[in-house]
């Protein structure tokens, strides 16, 4: 009741504020005797951070043709009547996952409102066949929603002929930057790297440094998961990713510190970015509402332990020293209660859960009954004090990390939680910032030109809801379980959810980097 006081509060003052400015339409709307779409009524919060105002929007084809206050409208296809709602540009995820061919309907994400994803993250990427095949299979199958492509950094590395390699030869670094400048004339919007997974954390600075000067030559961007999300190993892995962006715009994937503490923690790190903005860099980073992290369990076995290593020859040589290394790495992260399984057969279990099921040690377990590549894995691993001071800054944008099937709430949750516990019940942000957060500042981290900002010109995703009204239905338990409340979702001047139903037709597409 709180924010919807507020929210009427709002409407009212920003009708005051434009009772003297109507707009006429413009001479090739006047023209038509029906529009193809008008919302009415609403409160436009446009993706800029600037205060809501009370506007009329139409929409022809795929674009925002009109936005102003009407004396008198005329009939159009589809009427929306936004009276106490919002309406405010789709939302734009920087880091999801998913397949737009084998899931198009990316159910997950239009129930929150997103209408575009950026996909190909932590360096892997569609590897099969040719990009500009892929394409034209996502092309032909039409997502429902809009695709921003990356080039993954270790799918280009897995193409050569010595991928685990520290050092490569010339030759394969020539195939590795042929094939990245190939992806990136066709439309690629950057190269992302998974610089704590295999085989991009074998990868050394001359490598990186001469992708990276690939990739901005294109004005794409740097996208990496970091080499080592450890607190006490933070500073050096941030240096190490931002110091290319001598090169090109560089953004830290879902940013956080695994076993740090508290906001002065989260104003140190952010002061590592801005140090490299005082360079004349670009700097920005993503972050996901959630104290747990979601990968494989291969995240607390050693280096000498995982690919290239010989796990089988590790278990009968090294046996002891893997065992030891086990129990101190979970100990250190929060023990076996706080990892949560999202692989069958072990989903729902924690590892603790296990022990007791199976009646023997975690490290025994995860040695002969998983291995590290056997599951994946929930790490409550995160402070919550921390990781809300890295959502409030200015270099941070908004992500979920998630996807249709990943056994974690953040694929289904995460942007109606921004709205629904750090907005209205948390008073963390006031609702245009967070808005701006995902979609007008997250539009320009990734370079879209005419998406992110409800503005004339501009295409239409569209999302519409009361934000009291928005509620999260997603939880460890059940993560699977859609976000309510967002009442329409447009994704290129169509419906794409109306009222908690989902458009037969998909109208998303498969954006290319101009």
């Amino acid at each position: 009741m709180k924010f919807k006081g507020a929210l009427l509060i709002l409407f009212a003052c920003a009708v005051l504020h434009s009772c003297t400015t109507r707009s006429s339409l413009p001479e090739n709307l006047q023209a038509l005797q029906k529009f193809d779409v008008i919302i009415k009524n609403g409160l436009v919060v446009d993706g800029s951070g600037k205060p809501g105002y009370p506007a009329s929007i139409i929409i022809q084809a795929d674009t925002i043709a009109f936005i102003g206050q009407l004396d008198s409208t005329k009939p159009a296809t589809l009427e929306i009547d936004a009276n106490g709602k919002v309406v405010t540009p789709g939302f734009i995820d920087a880091h999801a996952h998913g397949d737009p061919i084998k899931t198009p309907q990316f159910y997950n994400f239009v129930a929150q409102g997103v209408t575009t994803i950026c996909l190909g993250q932590d360096g892997s990427s569609d590897s099969e066949g040719e990009f500009g095949a892929w394409q034209a299979s996502v092309d032909s199958v039409g997502p429902a929603l809009n695709i921003a492509p990356f080039t993954g950094h270790g799918s280009l590395r897995m193409a050569i002929e010595t991928p685990f390699d520290e050092v490569i030869s010339e030759a394969d670094m020539a195939m590795m930057a042929t094939e990245l400048d190939h992806q990136l004339q066709l439309g690629s919007f950057g190269l992302t790297m998974g610089l704590e997974y295999v085989p991009g954390r074998y990868s050394g600075e001359k490598e990186l440094q001469a992708l990276a000067k690939i990739v901005g030559s294109y004005q794409g961007v740097l996208m990496a998961h970091i080499r080592n999300e450890d607190n006490d190993k933070l500073e050096a892995s941030l240096d190490e990713f931002l110091s290319l962006g001598q090169w090109a715009p560089v953004h830290v994937s879902h940013l956080k510190s695994v076993y740090g503490e508290g906001a002065k923690r989260a104003l140190e790190i952010t002061s590592i970015l801005a140090k490299y903005e005082s360079l004349g860099y670009r700097v920005s980073a993503d972050v996901y509402p959630y104290m747990a992290s979601f990968t494989g369990i291969g995240i607390v076995f050693p280096d000498w332990a995982i690919p290239p290593a010989n796990f089988n020859k590790v278990k009968k040589t090294r046996r002891g020293e893997l065992e030891e290394f086990l129990r101190n790495k979970i100990a250190q992260r929060n023990g076996p209660a706080a990892t949560l399984f999202g692989t069958a057969p072990y989903a729902g279990k924690t590892l603790a859960d296990l022990e007791k099921e199976l009646d023997k040690p975690f490290e025994d377990i995860l040695i002969d009954d998983i291995g590290p590549r056997g599951a994946s894995a929930a790490y409550f691993v995160m402070n919550d004090s921390l990781q809300v001071a890295l959502m409030k800054s200015d270099y941070v944008v908004v992500s979920s990390d998630g996807s249709p099937g990943m056994r974690h709430p953040r694929g289904y949750g995460s942007f109606g939680k921004m709205i629904e516990t750090y907005t209205v019940k948390g008073d963390y942000f006031t609702l245009e910032q967070i808005v701006h957060k995902m979609s007008g500042q997250t539009a320009e981290v990734i370079g879209l030109k005419d998406r992110g900002l409800l503005k004339v010109g501009y295409k239409a995703d569209v999302a519409i809801f009361d934000p009291a009204n928005v509620k999260v239905k997603a939880d460890f338990q059940h993560p699977h379980h859609l976000t309510e409340g967002v009442d329409f979702v447009l994704v290129n001047g169509k419906l794409a959810r109306s009222n908690g139903e989902f458009a037969e037709e998909r109208t998303g597409k498969l954006l290319r980097r101009e």
